[in-house]
C-alpha cells in the first residue's frame, strides 16, 4: 500500500498534535500582544503582514485545538495515549483556548471591516463556549482538575466576551449611534401660538420676543481649565481627549455645532504648530484604540472588575494545579500546563503594564486627583507617567548640518534611536514618496542581456498575477520615505491657520474647503494661464500636471555644478545651504508634497477614490507615453533626472497636445511641460515668488484631498502606520475648515411678552 503521509509522520502527529497546537495558540497570542501596537507605528509591508497572519491564524489554531481535544476524548481509535488517563488535563487545556480566542488587548480587529462581523464573533463565542463545556462534561465525573478547569473557564469566557463587546462598540453603525444626542423637538410652537392667539383675542397687548439659545457647555469645555502649559505631556493628552470626545464623530460624518467649531478654532489659532501636532497625534491615537483594540471595554468599571476576576481565577488555577498530585500525567503535559498558566499570567501582566501607562490613564488622573485618598498617589504616579509619555514625543526630521556627530551618530550607530522610536512613537512619522520620472526611467529597459530578459519575464508573471502594484510599492515606495520636518508642518499649519481666520461665513468656508490651487492663484499677477491648470481640469489631472511640472522646474533650478546628493539643498542662485534660504525651503516643500500626493494617487487608490476620478488610467497612459519617449532616446535606469527633464523641456509645445493626439489617451506628459514653461515665466520676475506660489498650491491640493477623502478611509489608515494627510484632515476640522460644521448658531427661543 502506498501512503500519502508516511506512517512515522502520522504517528508523530497523532501523538503530539494537541500539544503542538495548544503551544502554537499561546505563541500567537504572545506575538499579537507584543507586536500588534507596531501596526500604528510603521507602514512596513512585512510587519503588517506578520500581524495580519498572526491575527488570522490565532483564531484558527485555538478552534482547531479545541476540536482535537474533543476528538481525542471521543475515544477515536488510533491513539497512542489512553483517553481516560489524559481526559483531565485535556479538559483543563480547553478553557485556555477559550482565553486565547478572547485575544490580547492590543488588537480586537485588524481592519474596520472586522468590527462589522461582531455578530459572527458572538456566534463564535456561543459555539466555542458550548464546545468547551462538552469537553469538560466528557471528563466528568472523575475529573480531579475540575476546580481549576472551572476557574479557567470563567477567565476564558470573560476574555471572549470582552472581545465580542469591543467589536460591537467599534462597529461604525453602533459607533454613530453612541455619538447621537437626545432628540430635540425644539420650542413648543403649537403651545406658544395657542397662547398668543388667546391673548390677541382678549385684546391684550402681546408680542413675541426672540431669545438666543442658552450657552450650554460643550464636552470639550470640561477640559478648559486643564489647557495649561502644553509642554506638559499629561495636559496634552487630557486636552486631546476633550477634542476626541467631540471630533470622533468625524469618522461617521456627524455635523458639529457652532460652539464646538468656535472653541476648537480659538484653541488651535492660539497655539504653535508643534503643540498642534502633539494634540492631533494623541487624538488620532484615541481613535485608533477605540476602533482596533479593547480599550473601551477594559477602561471601564465593568472592565476593571472583569480583569480582577479573570486574573484571580488564573492565579487560583495555578495554585490548585500545583497542589494536586500529578504522578499519572506525562511530564511533558505537566510542563505544557505550567507554560499555559504562567503564559496567561505573563500576558495579563503585560496587558496591565500597557493599561497603566496608556493615554487613557493620563485622562483618568484628572478625576483621581479630586479624590482625597487617591490624590497623593495619583500626583506621584503622574511624574512617572510624564517620563513615559515623553518617550512618545515626535521625532522630527533632522538637518544634516545640525546633527551632532557625538550624540546623534552614536545613537544611530548603536540602533538605540531607531529602537526607541519604533517602540514608543504614536504613528510612523513618515511621508512616502513616489516620483513619476524616477519610476518611468527605472521601468525602461537598460539593455537586452540575459538578466534583463529574465527580469522582463518575471515582471510579466507578476503582472499576470495582478501583483504589479504590490511589486511597485515594495520597489519604488518602501525605500523612499521622508520623515516629517518641523518646517514643513509649520508651513502647512500657518497656511491653514490664515485661511481659518477668513472662514467666518459659510460661503467663505466652503470656498476655502473646495480650493485646489485657485485660492492662491487668484491673488497672483499674470496667473490667468496657470488658473486653467487647476480650475478647468479634474483633480487627478491637476495633480499629475503639477507633479511633473514641479519636477521639471526643480531640474531647471538645480545648480549644474552642485553635488548630486546636495542638488536640492541649493536653489542654484548662490544662496547659502544652511536651510535659511526661503527659496530652498519652498522648493523642498514642493518636492516632498508633490511626491507624496502622487504616492497617494497611485498607491492609495482606495483612500483617494473620492477625488481620484480616472487617476489610475491617467497615470498609466502618462507612464506609457513617458516610457516610449525615454526609450526612443536611449534613456533608462542609469539616466540622471536632469537629462530626462532636459529632453522633455526640449520638445516644442507651441501646439497643444490634444490638438495633435486627440483625447483618447489621457496622458498629460507634454501638457505638464507647457505648465512648467508657464511657471518659468514667474522665475523671470522673482524666483522666490515662483516656488512660494507652487508650495502654496501644493498645500491646497493636499488640503483638498484631505477634506474630500471619505472619513472611514482616514480611520482605516490608522492601523497601517497612519498617513500624513489624516493629520491635515483633522487639523482642518479643528480650524473649522470643512462642510461638517453648522456655521450658524442654533435655533432661537421664543418668549411670549404680555404688556404695554
Amino acid at each position: 500500500m502506498v501512503y500519502i503521509i508516511p506512517p512515522k509522520i502520522k504517528k508523530f502527529y497523532d501523538k503530539w498534535n494537541i500539544q503542538s497546537f495548544v503551544l502554537l495558540s499561546l505563541t500567537l497570542q504572545t506575538i499579537l500582544i507584543l507586536f500588534a501596537p507596531f501596526r500604528k507605528r510603521t507602514a512596513n509591508f512585512f510587519v503588517i503582514f506578520l500581524i495580519w497572519a498572526a491575527y488570522l491564524i490565532a483564531d484558527w489554531a485555538a478552534i482547531f485545538a479545541v476540536g482535537l481535544i474533543s476528538n481525542r476524548q471521543d475515544g477515536t481509535p488510533g491513539k497512542n495515549q489512553g483517553t481516560d488517563e489524559h481526559a483531565d488535563i485535556l479538559a483543563f487545556w480547553a478553557p485556555f483556548l477559550l482565553l486565547h480566542l478572547g485575544g490580547p488587548d492590543t488588537i480586537s480587529a485588524f481592519a474596520l471591516e472586522d468590527n462589522a462581523l461582531w455578530l459572527r464573533h458572538l456566534l463564535g463565542l456561543l459555539t466555542q463556549v458550548f464546545a468547551a463545556v462538552i469537553v469538560f462534561g466528557q471528563s466528568l465525573p472523575d475529573n480531579n482538575l475540575w476546580v481549576p478547569t472551572v476557574l479557567m473557564f470563567v477567565a476564558g469566557t470573560i476574555k471572549y466576551v470582552e472581545r465580542t463587546r469591543a467589536l460591537y462598540l467599534a462597529n461604525l453603525n453602533r459607533f454613530r449611534e453612541s455619538m447621537l444626542t437626545s432628540p430635540d423637538p425644539g420650542p413648543n410652537y403649537a403651545k406658544l401660538m395657542e397662547e398668543y392667539a388667546s391673548k390677541k383675542d382678549a385684546k391684550l397687548p402681546t408680542h413675541i420676543e426672540m431669545i438666543g439659545e442658552p450657552n450650554k457647555e460643550s464636552k470639550a469645555a470640561l477640559y478648559k481649565e486643564d489647557v495649561g502649559d502644553l509642554s506638559d505631556d499629561i495636559v496634552v493628552v487630557q486636552r486631546a481627549y476633550g477634542f476626541f470626545q467631540i471630533f470622533k464623530g468625524l469618522i461617521v460624518d456627524l455635523i458639529f455645532s457652532f460652539r464646538e467649531r468656535h472653541e476648537s478654532r480659538v484653541f488651535f489659532q492660539n497655539i504653535n504648530s508643534e503643540d498642534a501636532l502633539k494634540v492631533i497625534a494623541v487624538e488620532l491615537n484615541f481613535i485608533y484604540e477605540v476602533l482596533y483594540t479593547k480599550v473601551v471595554v477594559v477602561h471601564s468599571y465593568v472592565g476593571y472588575v472583569g480583569r480582577v476576576i479573570s486574573w484571580i481565577c488564573v492565579v487560583l488555577a495555578l495554585l490548585i494545579f500545583y497542589s494536586r498530585d500529578k504522578y499519572h500525567f506525562h511530564k511533558i503535559d505537566i510542563r505544557i500546563t505550567y507554560i499555559l498558566l504562567f503564559g496567561a499570567i505573563a500576558l495579563d501582566i503585560i496587558a496591565l503594564f500597557m493599561l497603566v501607562f496608556s493615554d487613557w490613564t493620563a485622562v483618568s488622573l484628572k478625576k483621581s486627583r479630586e479624590i482625597f485618598c487617591i490624590g497623593p498617589i495619583a500626583k506621584g504616579f503622574s511624574v512617572l507617567l510624564k517620563y513615559f509619555l515623553n518617550l512618545k514625543k515626535i521625532n522630527w526630521s533632522k538637518s544634516r548640518d545640525s546633527e551632532s556627530p557625538d550624540s546623534t551618530n552614536f545613537l544611530e550607530w548603536t540602533g538605540l534611536e531607531w529602537t526607541g522610536q519604533i517602540l514608543f512613537r504614536r504613528w510612523s512619522e513618515y511621508l512616502h514618496r513616489y516620483n513619476f520620472i524616477d519610476y518611468c526611467l527605472k521601468e525602461c529597459p537598460s539593455s537586452y542581456g540575459l538578466l534583463d530578459a529574465l527580469k522582463h519575464i518575471c515582471i510579466r508573471v507578476i503582472e499576470f498575477l495582478n501583483l504589479k502594484d504590490t511589486y511597485d510599492k515594495l520597489r519604488y515606495v518602501s525605500k523612499k520615505k521622508e520623515r516629517i520636518s518641523k518646517e514643513l508642518w509649520e508651513f502647512i499649519f500657518i497656511e491653514l491657520q490664515e485661511k481659518s481666520k477668513l472662514a467666518d461665513d459659510p460661503e467663505t468656508a466652503k470656498r476655502i474647503c473646495a480650493a485646489r490651487g485657485d485660492w492662491i492663484l487668484q491673488d497672483t499677477d499674470n496667473s490667468t494661464e496657470l488658473m486653467s491648470y487647476v480650475v478647468d481640469v479634474d483633480y487627478d489631472q491637476s495633480l499629475m500636471l503639477w507633479h511633473i511640472a514641479t519636477e521639471l522646474c526643480d531640474y531647471t533650478d538645480t545648480d549644474a555644478n552642485a553635488n548630486p546628493a546636495d542638488s536640492r539643498k541649493t536653489c542654484g542662485k548662490n544662496h547659502s545651504r544652511d536651510g535659511s534660504c526661503e527659496i530652498c525651503k519652498s522648493r523642498e516643500f514642493c518636492k516632498i508634497l508633490s511626491d507624496y500626493m502622487l504616492y497617494l494617487l497611485v498607491m492609495q487608490p482606495t483612500m483617494m477614490s473620492a477625488v481620484a476620478g480616472i487617476g489610475q488610467i491617467r497615470f498609466r497612459d502618462t507612464c506609457a507615453e513617458a516610457k516610449k519617449f525615454f526609450s526612443a532616446r536611449g534613456l533608462g535606469p542609469q539616466t540622471k533626472h536632469q537629462e530626462a527633464c532636459e529632453k522633455l523641456l526640449g520638445i516644442n509645445t507651441d501646439v497643444p497636445p490634444v490638438a495633435v493626439k486627440g483625447d483618447r489617451s489621457k496622458s498629460v506628459l507634454f501638457d505638464a511641460c507647457i505648465l512648467a514653461k508657464e511657471l518659468q515665466k514667474l522665475d523671470k520676475e522673482n524666483s522666490k515668488k515662483k516656488w512660494m506660489i507652487m508650495s502654496k498650491v501644493w498645500v491646497e491640493l493636499l488640503s483638498y484631498a484631505a477634506g474630500h477623502c471619505r472619513p472611514n478611509t482616514h480611520a482605516a489608515q490608522l492601523s497601517k502606520g497612519g498617513e500624513f494627510i489624516t493629520f491635515v484632515w483633522l487639523l482642518m476640522a479643528h480650524f473649522g475648515i470643512g462642510a461638517q460644521f453648522q456655521i450658524n448658531e442654533g435655533h432661537a427661543r421664543a418668549k411670549l411678552i404680555v404688556g404695554k
